[in-house]
């Protein structure tokens, strides 16, 4: 694009420059009886990408809202999707809990240091915004092939880019998840989640309220880096990508914590109306966003606003996504008690206009109106499409697969072995020891865990929370896969003994003009939104990221799942691993012959084909009530979800992770095998059937838990015993857990010590 100017003419060429359609440049010249200038078209451009206006997505998005009005427990949820920069759940006690997480794809696969580091800025943002103090971090990641090089610098940068900010914040980055596949060569995905912690009188809107009231500017000052990042992310990476390396943003976590320590300082005093994040699409976003949803007007003279660097024009100004700035909205006569907070904590807080009537965001440069629009026009009332659907051509022969030509491998060992050792699988400690997962005191459960867990200082209380998506499943088959991203998410935190009160998501799909990945899209929000509704879980919110393809294809569909659980005493927690020798090992659960999208069948036979299994969600929700029920009353040693690698896996983790390196001897799987015929031990010892958890259990409690589970209906197969130095199961498979333990944590710190 050629520099631009206040006198640029608006020509065709430029139009579609900014990702601006005919009908939509139609659209606009409607609104504003006239032709946009270069900055409206500019303003027009981030806040109806799909990024900031949802245009593609929309339609879909509402049918959470539909769901959530069916739920109960209607009152608990305090802020709704779409209302709010998180969603607020409700804890009791006067206190609620701050969610949400966001992509931040195109910019870590340009930068992947300043793009994860400021996708963690940008969601730390938005929780402070609300008021809440942020206590935890988590990530999903998910990237290319390890062996490849771009796709460990990637790894590499991502890593050390969330790292860097939050540690630098001094907040927790307690757990995530992250998967490796050749499908995300080239557009990487990184997805941050942050929760705060805030009391349920102290909630900030994001309103500019009050004609009059002063509209502050506070934080750092205005580059030019991240200009048009919202555009940006709302189109497909190409080769020329790298080109676009100025629409990522630097960030400067030092800066962000004082001006979160100052925000919510000011949260404390009587001067403060509203308060918005200059996240995506910056002081355009920030400004015509709180006039929306005030019904009022807002109007800002540009001269008034901290730059960086000289020359600027309003299109810049209004456009760059600099990091850790703010809009506040500050009551008449108050400006002082602002001005003085923000001068302790050395940082910019200059009034840049007011509240004004009418609905009109109006920007003013040099007494000079720059741009005026109807603030509803930019920020709410954007074009939505209706894309159309297919079926995706590849889908038939993917879900093909005859379980008679796969042969049942005969050496198990080496297959649990190979398992231990696959990237995706296996070890990630040389991930979360880069991050400070342990500072504020509060992480109870560290990283490795089914769910991270933390404290809530001065209650019983403890927040569980887990980020979880297979994509492998939602490509095969994108409604079950759905299902099974949030049923799993919530069954981690459920393993820990807590019970789920809220969703938070991250769609990550390709191009969605393309109608066989629009289908995936709405078949997966349609499986999240069963699973929801059978677990009676609301969504609270999240982000949408389409566009995720390189010039490889797009990427799988990977709509990933952020579970937040509710334990009122944390110490009825419950850990993942064995924990005392000579407690008895249960499975609860039915497994099925399921091989389907199995890491088994990718590894072993190098398919990524067939169903994946099956989600009975009235099982599901069983299950999940005999776990609470059993953790409450204090009966369950350990509890360990079955996932990836299945049982055999589960088994070999919840050994690995003891603390005391303990064995297990799980001698008999006959009762499995009487209650479903035919059966394929590699299904038995591998498969991933659902709705499935390893329990250990004081022999003591062995009659109670087996009663817990009549009650609810949930089968439960006593398997085995806690005990010894090494995992046996049955004659076939018998490793040392010393060797368990050496192949999942060599994987990945191999790898990253290639040059």
């Amino acid at each position: 694009m050629p520099p631009l100017d206040s006198t640029t003419s608006i020509t065709p060429e430029l139009i579609a420059a900014h990702g601006i359609t005919r009908e939509e440049y139609v659209r606009i010249q409607g609104i504003l009886g006239r032709d946009p200038n270069i900055t409206e078209l500019g303003m027009f451009s981030v806040m109806w990408s799909e990024h900031c206006s949802y245009k593609n997505s929309k339609p879909i998005l509402k049918l959470f809202s539909k769901m959530n009005a069916a739920l109960p427990r209607q009152e608990n949820l305090l802020v709704k999707p779409g209302q709010e920069n998180a969603g607020i759940v409700d804890i009791g006690d006067g206190l609620a809990v701050c969610f949400k997480i966001e992509s931040h794809n195109h910019p870590s696969a340009i930068e992947p240091f300043q793009g994860a580091a400021t996708g963690v800025g940008g969601i730390l943002r938005d929780i402070f915004t609300m008021g809440a103090r942020p206590v935890l971090l988590m990530n999903s990641l998910r990237f290319g092939d390890l062996s490849q090089p771009v796709s460990q610098r990637l790894f590499r940068g991502v890593v050390a880019g969330i790292a860097h900010y939050g540690n630098c914040m001094g907040i927790p980055t307690v757990g995530g998840d992250i998967y490796f596949d050749a499908s995300y060569e080239g557009n990487p995905l990184v997805n941050a989640m942050a929760l705060g912690i805030i009391k349920k009188n102290e909630i900030v809107r994001g309103a500019a309220t009050g004609v009059g009231n002063p509209v502050y500017y506070v934080g750092a000052t205005t580059g030019r880096d991240g200009l048009g990042g919202a555009a940006f992310a709302s189109k497909e990476l190409s080769e020329a990508s790298h080109e676009d390396r100025p629409a990522v943003q630097v960030g400067d976590p030092f800066m962000e914590k004082l001006l979160m320590e100052a925000c919510l300082e000011l949260l404390k005093t009587d001067a403060l109306v509203g308060m918005q994040d200059m996240g995506a699409a910056g002081l355009t976003c920030a400004g015509c966003e709180t006039a929306s949803r005030a019904s009022t007007g807002v109007e800002i003279d540009l001269m008034h606003v901290p730059r960086r660097e000289s020359g600027m024009i309003p299109y810049e100004i209004l456009l760059s996504e600099s990091q850790e700035r703010m809009l506040v909205i500050v009551k008449k006569g108050k400006e002082k008690d602002v001005e003085r907070i923000f001068e302790k904590w050395d940082l910019h807080a200059v009034k840049i206009g007011e509240v004004t009537k009418g609905d009109k965001y109006r920007v003013l440069n040099e007494g000079q109106v720059a741009a005026e629009i109807p603030a509803k026009a930019l920020a709410d009332d954007g074009p939505v499409y209706v894309r159309d659907e297919e079926v995706p051509a590849y889908l038939a022969e993917a879900q093909k697969l005859d379980l008679t030509a796969v042969k049942e491998v005969k050496d198990f060992n080496s297959v649990l072995k190979r398992l231990l050792t696959y990237p995706s699988i296996a070890c990630k400690a040389w991930v979360w020891q880069q991050y400070d997962h342990m500072v504020r005191t509060d992480t109870v459960f560290y990283p490795g865990h089914d769910a991270a867990l933390i404290r809530i200082k001065g209650t019983q209380k403890g927040i569980a929370v887990s980020t979880d998506c297979n994509s492998l499943y939602v490509y095969l088959d994108p409604h079950e896969g759905g299902k099974i991203a949030v049923a799993e998410a919530a069954r981690n935190v459920v393993c820990s003994g807590a019970r789920p009160i809220g969703v938070t998501n991250c769609l990550n799909f390709g191009n969605p003009m393309k109608p066989d990945i629009f289908w995936q899209f709405h078949q997966a929000v349609s499986g999240m939104i069963e699973s929801c509704t059978a677990l009676e879980v609301p969504v609270t919110g999240g982000n949408v990221s389409f566009y995720n393809e390189s010039p490889q294809g797009a990427i799988y569909p990977t709509p990933t799942i952020g579970v937040v659980g509710l334990l009122e005493n944390i110490d009825k927690r419950v850990p993942s691993a064995f924990q005392t020798e000579g407690d008895v090992i249960f499975l609860a659960g039915e497994t099925f012959n399921e091989l389907g999208g199995s890491h088994y069948l990718m590894i072993e036979h190098s398919l990524k084909k067939g169903l994946p299994p099956r989600l009975d969600l009235k099982r599901e929700k069983a299950l999940q009530q005999f776990l609470l029920a059993a953790a409450d009353g204090k009966k369950l040693a350990s509890c360990h979800d079955l996932s990836e690698g299945g049982l055999a896996l589960a088994l070999a983790e919840c050994c690995l992770k003891s603390e005391s390196s303990l064995g297990a001897s799980v001698k008999d799987l006959g009762e499995i095998r009487k209650h479903q015929a035919g059966l394929r031990t590699d299904a038995l010892y591998f498969g991933e059937s659902q709705s499935r958890a390893i329990l250990s259990v004081k022999p003591e409690h062995r009659e109670e838990v087996k009663r817990l589970a009549l009650k609810q209906g949930v089968a439960l197969y006593e398997i085995g015993e806690v005990g010894g130095d090494a995992l046996g199961i049955e004659d076939r498979v018998h490793l040392p857990v010393s060797e368990i333990r050496k192949l999942f944590d060599s994987a990945i710190p191999n790898i990253m010590e290639i040059p």
